[in-house]
């Protein structure tokens, strides 16, 4: 398998924009359907599915913001075209949780679930990217509900949507699915260097039939 780190440009100050996208000034607001509401006192990240023990793993948010806390400067490239660049993401390294929660050896993919069931798959070559971050912060500012908060996903190297907002959990997968993006026509892998939109210009072994 790729490893994500081959691909990855630093940020588009040294290396350029990827193909197709235009320099955006702040940070637009996007995403599919309301904001949800964030209770604290009900609120769990959750590791499951393919897991070397074979048992469920949660944090409540009081565990899980005492967790350690990384930072990684980065860009961010959405499928719609536009690209922020140079922020500093706050918020729990990826592979930290794989660490205390370790997958099966057979896992090659990813599920990441978020409010409402929202769901987005990647592989697990770049789920473990040192850069990948379950982010709490942007520059060094607590997320704003519009924008994921309590946490939203960073894969710098990959189109933002591969990054959800409002996570909730990871499911461990030995082979892949489709999330809820990839279903209704977007790439599976979603690489903004090789302008991986959407589903027709998949490759085959890129992803699961639709």
């Amino acid at each position: 398998m790729d490893q994500p780190e081959s691909r990855e440009r630093g940020t588009a100050e040294q290396s350029g924009l990827p193909p197709g996208q235009r320099l955006q000034r702040g940070w637009p607001v996007t995403h599919y359907g309301p904001v949800p509401t964030f209770r604290p006192e009900r609120w769990e990240f959750r590791v499951f599915g393919a897991t070397a023990d074979g048992d469920k793993h949660c944090w409540n948010h009081r565990e899980f913001s005492e967790l350690p806390f990384s930072t990684v400067v980065a860009d961010l490239h959405c499928v719609t075209k536009f690209s922020m660049l140079g922020a500093e993401w706050g918020g729990v390294p990826a592979r930290e949780i794989v660490e205390l929660a370790p997958p099966a050896p057979e896992v090659s993919h990813v599920m990441v679930w978020a409010e409402y069931g929202f769901s987005s798959n990647v592989r697990l070559a770049d789920f473990l990217s040192d850069r990948t971050l379950f982010a709490t912060h942007k520059d060094g500012e607590l997320l704003t509900a519009e924008h994921g908060f309590p946490l939203r996903l960073i894969v710098p190297h990959l189109y933002a949507w591969k990054g959800p907002k409002w996570v909730r959990g990871i499911e461990y997968m030995t082979a892949d699915r489709r999330g809820f993006w990839e279903e209704r026509g977007y790439h599976n892998i979603g690489d903004p260097w090789s302008e991986q939109r959407y589903s027709y210009q998949e490759e085959p072994g890129d992803g699961p039939e639709l």
